[in-house]
């Protein structure tokens, strides 16, 4: 997606896709990723997710990259947190305090130096945000930032042609031909998405674990 897109859904308050809590299946199925308290986790596309204060409080520290700095402004507010901010670059700045990092910019922009090692990744938002054409790209950035670390990953499964993303369907099939060469996928849940997707279509929420080969 452009820019231009999601600056616009922060800056018009068209934020359906955050959560009012930290998602129960983050919470149900984090014990898979099999890391301990105070690993760094890192978060792409995180937004302001209360999954990040969820994180914190269980003892993890987090790290994070966002597009939209207003999200990230919003984040650190409700956290009741004043960051330390710098310019890492021109196209990223970094947002810290004690246990949380986020990079703030282009997710291709930041580089595993500049994120610094991870113990595991948690892709909530991520995958399912990106059309079609921007998802191997991303696939292959991710491996790279974490250095293979394992993931839990939450994709959507629904019939695309009932309605444009995002969030769009990344169904099983995919997962394997973007991440099988590295991980071993496992299916923990699958589950109905209440209400269904944005009220409009019947939709499954997927969750996997991708644990390294």
């Amino acid at each position: 997606m452009e820019h231009d897109f999601w600056h616009n859904r922060w800056a018009t308050d068209q934020i359906g896709f955050h959560e009012p809590a930290a998602n129960p299946l983050l919470i149900e199925h984090l014990s898979a990723l099999n890391v301990a308290k105070g690993s760094r986790l890192f978060l792409p596309l995180c937004g302001k997710t209360l999954d990040i204060a969820w994180l914190l409080a269980a003892g993890y520290r987090v790290a994070g990259a966002e597009l939209s700095e207003l999200a990230v402004q919003q984040l650190f507010a409700e956290l009741g947190r004043a960051p330390r901010i710098e310019a890492l670059n021109a196209s990223l700045k970094r947002y810290e305090s004690d246990d949380l990092e986020v990079f703030v910019g282009d997710i291709f922009a930041l580089d595993a130096r500049l994120l610094g090692p991870v113990d595991a990744i948690y892709d909530r938002a991520a995958l399912v945000a990106l059309p079609p054409s921007m998802r191997p790209g991303y696939a292959r950035h991710l491996l790279e930032l974490g250095a293979g670390a394992p993931q839990l990953l939450i994709s959507f499964d629904y019939q695309q042609s009932l309605l444009a993303g995002p969030p769009f369907a990344v169904p099983a099939g995919e997962l394997a031909d973007l991440y099988g060469a590295h991980y071993l996928l496992r299916q923990l849940a699958r589950q109905p998405l209440e209400g269904g997707l944005k009220g409009q279509c019947p939709a499954e929420e997927v969750v996997w674990h991708l644990q390294p080969r």
